[in-house]
């Protein structure tokens, strides 16, 4: 491995010199000299020790993105790619701006505690969180956090979040618009307080204020795997008479749409659903998926400009944004 020492001989001039220009010190280092380090740097390959780099500044360039969305053994988070184009959008704007993004799935808040002993974290995104145990070990942490996606409002974090009550509201009043009366909800495990429930709300409401009654049979919380999907597939199909849909992510609408073709049932023909992301995959099912837009890509540099002001010890006024949803029209849904 090339040294700071190697590099100072291969150049002719001390260690501290070498030292001084690798970390931004060169003030009284003449232009030649710093051109022959940076071109000796280059052709022996040298790597900086992030971790010696870490000691010496306080900072080690690496923000942690926790994930708290705990998944069935057989599955990850990562697999829905709502999940992967938010993170994607955190690295790239991370990246641009010096830092490293280390990704951790955490499920208690012991597990928390070890992960920021053994890691020197800058900052720290977290998803998938409510008001509980696991977010009473946050509390006392000592350095920035931005949470995606959480309904808690703490005023020492940021929150980046989406007019999820309001989407789904849309999405359920379009197939009402379209002459749907009998409209079921699918969904993962709907917990109090969080981003599935306000999309719960948001159905009924529309429900309501339609004045369709409420049924709890017609409501299908299972994980969004395939196998998972395929049972909510076969509950729907013993409601013939239900004829539309609102499915609380399009990763989950697609694995349905497919249960549904194995038992025999066309969309839009039979019954017509309407989704929520429009992730890339809604464009390429069959037929191509309505659904509620939401920018992730936004969201994830949303949830960076708010890290980098929290890191540069900015006092922030406002730290919490609500993100708009639309309404996007496919071939998914059918008019009565």
């Amino acid at each position: 491995m090339v040294t700071i020492r190697d590099i100072a001989a291969a150049t002719g001039v001390s260690p501290t010199t070498v030292s001084n220009v690798i970390h931004g010190k060169s003030g009284r280092v003449s232009a030649e000299t710093i051109q022959n380090i940076n071109d000796t740097i280059k052709r022996l390959g040298y790597v900086p020790n992030m971790s010696a780099r870490s000691l010496v500044s306080n900072s080690s360039k690496v923000i942690g993105f926790v994930n708290h969305v705990i998944v069935k053994d057989n599955a990850n988070f990562m697999e829905d790619p709502f999940h992967s184009a938010t993170i994607g959008a955190i690295e790239a704007t991370l990246r641009e701006n010096g830092y490293y993004l280390m990704l951790r799935t955490v499920e208690t808040a012991e597990e928390l505690v070890t992960f920021l002993q053994r890691w020197n974290m800058d900052g720290l995104f977290f998803t998938g969180i409510f008001k509980d145990k696991f977010f009473d070990s946050m509390v006392g942490l000592n350095i920035p956090v931005v949470l995606i996606d959480s309904y808690i409002h703490a005023p020492q974090f940021c929150n980046v979040g989406l007019e999820d009550f309001t989407g789904s509201y849309n999405a359920t009043q379009y197939l009402i618009s379209k002459g749907h009366r009998r409209i079921g909800f699918a969904s993962p495990n709907i917990k109090d307080g969080g981003v599935l429930q306000e999309r719960f709300l948001g159905y009924k409401a529309a429900l309501a204020e339609a004045s369709i009654p409420y049924d709890d049979n017609i409501i299908f919380q299972q994980e969004m795997d395939i196998a998972s999907c395929r049972l909510v597939s076969n509950e729907i199909a013993k409601h013939p008479d239900m004829t539309g849909l609102v499915v609380s992510a399009d990763i989950m609408a697609a694995g349905i749409m497919t249960g549904l073709r194995a038992n025999g049932l066309r969309v839009p023909e039979d019954i017509s659903i309407v989704g929520f992301d429009d992730i890339n995959l809604a464009q390429l099912v069959t037929p191509p998926l309505t659904t509620i837009h939401q920018d992730m890509n936004l969201k994830g540099r949303l949830a960076v400009d708010f890290m980098l002001q929290l890191l540069a010890g900015k006092t922030l006024q406002d730290t919490e944004v609500t993100l708009s949803t639309r309404l996007v029209e496919r071939d998914s849904v059918r008019a009565l």
